[in-house]
C-alpha cells in the first residue's frame, strides 16, 4: 500500500508565526516552492501560507509584507494527514477540502508535504486525473 510518507516531499521547511511575509516570500524563492507551513514556538503546525496569500491578503490590500507576520494570515485549523494514511485517504482529504498541498504529520509533528507534483510522481494517471477534476477543474 502506498502511504502518505511514500508520496510526500520530506523535510518541509516551516516559517515561524512571528516571521514577516517578506521573510516568507524570500524563503519560498530560495526553496522554489509556492507554500510554506507556519509553525509556532512549539514546532507544531499552525497553518500554511502561500505565495497567493501574500499577494491577495497583504499586498493587494495595501499592507506591508515587511511588517505583517505569517501568523497574522493563519486561518482555522490546517488540514493534515497522518504519515501512515493510504493514498486513497490522501486523495480523499485533498479532494474533500479542495486543497493542492497537504501537510503530513507523524506524532503531531510535521514530517513533509504532499503537492500536486508529488501525486503525479507516485500515483496512477487515473488517480491524478480524478484529483485534477475534483480540485482544479471545478473552480
Amino acid at each position: 500500500m502506498t502511504t502518505a510518507r511514500d508520496i510526500m516531499h520530506a523535510g518541509a521547511t516551516c516559517i515561524q508565526e512571528n516571521e514577516t511575509l517578506e521573510d516568507a516570500a524570500r524563503r519560498m524563492k530560495e526553496l522554489d516552492v509556492g507554500a510554506l507551513p507556519i509553525c509556532g514556538p512549539d514546532d507544531r503546525l499552525h497553518g500554511i501560507i502561500t505565495d497567493r496569500d501574500i499577494v491577495v491578503k497583504c499586498v493587494a490590500r495595501g499592507k506591508d509584507p515587511r511588517t505583517m507576520t505569517a501568523g497574522q494570515l493563519e486561518q482555522g485549523k490546517p488540514v493534515t494527514i497522518d504519515a501512515g494514511a493510504g493514498a486513497g485517504q490522501v486523495l480523499q482529504a485533498m479532494e474533500e477540502h479542495r486543497i493542492r498541498r497537504l501537510p503530513v504529520v507523524d506524532d503531531h509533528r510535521l514530517v513533509g508535504m504532499i503537492s500536486e507534483a508529488d501525486l503525479a510522481r507516485h500515483l496512477s494517471e487515473e488517480q491524478v486525473g480524478q484529483f485534477v477534476e475534483a480540485v482544479c477543474a471545478k473552480r
